[in-house]
């Protein structure tokens, strides 16, 4: 069922939240339903029962932060390496 009051409207053109978004509504069509298309601009619209979207917002990596990451993720890359023989 439907109120208006309690739904949250979404319109996007990012192609994850559109797949995520179009995948929830056909599972869960008494939460979430398409509302609307356009296939010029790739645009789809979508209403949601309140308190079933939610998103995150961060900060971005420090310079700091990315180079550690980076020095991480290379030390842990030459420990999955093997020499084939």
């Amino acid at each position: 069922m439907y109120v208006a009051y309690s739904l949250t409207h979404i319109r996007t053109h990012n192609t994850d939240l559109k797949k995520r978004l179009a995948a929830y509504a056909g599972q869960h069509p008494d939460q979430c339903r398409q509302t609307d298309t356009d296939p010029d601009t790739g645009c789809m619209e979508f209403d949601i029962a309140k308190g079933r979207f939610s998103f995150r917002l961060t900060a971005p990596y420090s310079e700091e932060r990315r180079k550690a990451a980076s020095e991480a993720a290379k030390a842990t890359a030459s420990n999955l390496r093997r020499s084939v023989i």
